[in-house]
């Protein structure tokens, strides 16, 4: 999960770009990172770090062009401490390439092969990122055979790199002296939208919230394999490059990645959010009597949307109980389950006056480790609640996301491997209600019913690039250890409770 913006303007970008990262940081807070080019040049600033803290006046005087990229990284495989793995990345050979890359490629551990054994090209660090701009560096220079470089050409080779990956990937790269680059998976799992601003700027980014943030106005998502490429003067041409695409985007965006104010794949998020909630109701019904329930209150941030579409459902209150210090870091940077229990806290204080004598259904967006939420319920309890209902959003989490969220592995996961009254009697609940997973596909695809799937793995399993037991073993090895005992500077998740920066 990271954010990734691509812009051709006609006065320099780096700006707008750096801007358009603020409206991405809640994609990623490990590293940050910005590129311009100008007159076959590029410049590139990038650091380990929020954008505000990476980017200063004498940074951005250093970054001239009217074309440009950026992206905020949140790391999934490889070093999250490593400022070389920080994006974007860059080969010279061939015509030059800057890339970022938002996603993971399931089969990284086999392409570093063929790249060294029958591309002749090496990798220097374990990001699957620079993996990815090397097999399009190479499918470019076959393409072209060494001559000027031409829209077809371009398009040739992202239909040969489609080919060559598995994985999800949302890509935006800039080739010297021709355009900007940006293309999507087959099957469409992480978001690309394309915009446009009244002077002509041409932007592709992430989520709808950094084009309308930045005053351009979104004209369509990027298809499922489709490629987009942007001259400098603003034309744009597209050709779908893949052979069989077909749109699945990743469940989790609307459940708790992406901004509420974002639409993706024509899915406005907050609408999405408040279905959720409304099949939740229905499901807390079958649970417990609403009458048993004296105040519905969401556990900040991402849950309220569906916590007052429920509480409007049942007839009940709706409360805010929890007070959350924005001057916390979030708790899936600290280190080690110990200090994760005390960051929750520091993080969030209970209004005890919403909770004294009373019986309480706390909505959460999801539950994945379980600690959060085992401390939230007492932090409930403490605060004098008599009953403490507890209601996720998302259904059970039991597997591995491998599609660029770093969940747990399977061992790591609450549910996996326990039935729901397990897991109630381990977080202390009186009552613990999921969300159900068909339910949850039909109240986000009704706001756009041209959706009909999702990548939902780890929900139920199914990956739906397909997944080899040795890939997943790879990818297992390849997720950095280093996010439970580095402190701060990590950024691995540790869902729920995210909130947009």
């Amino acid at each position: 999960m990271c954010g990734i913006v691509g812009v051709v303007g006609q006065s320099a970008v780096n700006q707008l770009i750096y801007d358009a990262l603020l409206l991405l940081q809640h994609r990623g807070q490990d590293a940050s990172g910005i590129v311009t080019e100008q007159g076959r040049k590029f410049f590139m600033h990038k650091a380990r770090g929020m954008v505000r803290d990476v980017f200063r006046t004498r940074n951005m005087r250093a970054l001239p062009g009217n074309a440009g990229l950026g992206q905020v990284r949140y790391p999934t495989a490889g070093s999250s401490t490593s400022e070389e793995e920080a994006q974007p990345f860059y080969v010279n050979a061939p015509f030059g390439i800057v890339l970022a890359h938002n996603g993971n490629l399931t089969n990284a551990h086999a392409l570093r092969r063929e790249l060294f054994d029958n591309d002749h090209r090496h990798t220097n660090t374990g990001s699957d990122t620079e993996v990815l701009l090397n097999v399009l560096a190479h499918e470019l220079a076959r393409a072209s055979s060494g001559n000027r470089l031409q829209d077809a050409q371009v398009f040739d080779a992202v239909r040969a790199v489609h080919a060559r990956l598995r994985g999800s990937y949302a890509v935006v790269a800039l080739i010297a002296g021709f355009g900007l680059l940006a293309f999507r998976d087959p099957c469409g799992i992480r978001p690309l939208c394309l915009g446009r601003g009244d002077d002509g700027t041409v932007m592709v980014a992430s989520e709808s919230v950094a084009l309308e943030g930045t005053a351009l106005h979104l004209l369509r998502d990027v298809a499922p394999g489709e490629a987009v490429l942007v001259r400098g003067d603003g034309r744009i041409e597209t050709m779908q490059c893949a052979q069989a695409p077909e749109l699945h985007p990743c469940i989790f965006e609307y459940v708790y990645l992406a901004r509420p104010d974002s639409v993706m794949d024509g899915i406005s998020v907050y609408q999405a959010r408040l279905n959720m909630g409304e099949t939740l109701a229905k499901r807390v019904i079958s649970t417990v009597p609403p009458a048993e329930i004296d105040a519905v209150i969401p556990v900040p941030e991402s849950s309220r949307p569906s916590a007052m579409q429920l509480a409007q459902k049942l007839g009940l209150p709706y409360r805010e109980g929890f007070v959350k210090n924005r001057y916390v870091g979030r708790t899936f940077i600290m280190p080690g389950q110990a200090t994760r229990k005390k960051s929750v806290r520091q993080k969030l204080n209970a209004i005890s006056s919403e909770f004294k004598g009373k019986r309480v259904l706390l909505v959460d967006d999801s539950i994945v480790r379980g600690t959060t939420s085992r401390e939230i319920v007492q932090m409930a309890r403490d605060a004098g609640a008599s009953k403490v209902y507890l209601a996720s959003a998302a259904p059970p989490v039991r597997h591995p996301n491998v599609y660029g969220i770093d969940m747990p592995t399977s061992e790591e996961l609450i549910a996996n491997g326990r039935t729901v009254d397990e897991i109630r009697a381990w977080i202390g609940c009186d009552a613990l209600i999921y969300q159900d997973l068909e339910a949850m596909k039909r109240a986000i695809s009704a706001v756009n019913p041209q959706v009909s799937g999702f990548e939902a793995s780890c929900f139920d399993g199914r990956y739906i690039t397909g997944l080899s037991a040795d890939e997943l073993a790879a990818l297992r090895a390849e997720r950095s250890p280093v996010a439970e005992d580095e402190g701060a500077a990590g950024s691995r998740l540790s869902l729920p409770n995210a909130e947009p920066a």
